[in-house]
């Protein structure tokens, strides 16, 4: 998660890495660019993204929305997870993110916080991740 190894019983799943909080700030790239959605951008109908990096993603997602005359300003996100504990991998989160949007890992924000087991995450069948960016326009 966040292009780092969690150690954990269970793992993510999806088309690509299923990388939660990686998706969670492409969507928020992409609708802050006006570009759609990850969806729209790599449909899991499409054998290339089949069990591909979310990171790789990210980083053509960084590519589309300079292309489309932005500068990313800031992200921030957060992982809503009951188990495992993620505070000791959000550093090395912050910069891989950072890496791929090839900004500052000091412009990206990433919290975590559990449900107190309410809810899906707190009876631990997943894990959510929500994120803003807030982009600038290159004149």
């Amino acid at each position: 998660m966040g292009g780092v190894s969690v150690p954990h019983h269970s793992g993510l799943s999806g088309h690509s890495d299923g990388d939660v909080l990686v998706h969670a700030i492409m969507d928020a790239l992409l609708g802050a660019a006006a570009l759609g959605d990850k969806g729209a951008q790599f449909p899991s109908s499409d054998p290339q993204y089949k069990d591909i990096s979310s990171l790789i993603l990210l980083s053509t997602v960084g590519d589309l929305v300079k292309a489309a005359g932005w500068r990313i300003s800031n992200v921030d996100a957060t992982i809503l997870a009951q188990n495992p504990r993620l505070a000791p991998f959000v550093e090395t989160m912050r910069e891989q993110a950072g890496n791929a949007l090839s900004i500052p890992a000091a412009r990206i924000g990433i919290k975590v916080t559990t449900t107190d087991y309410l809810g899906f995450v707190g009876r631990e069948e997943g894990i959510a991740a929500c994120a803003v960016a807030s982009l600038v326009i290159e004149a």
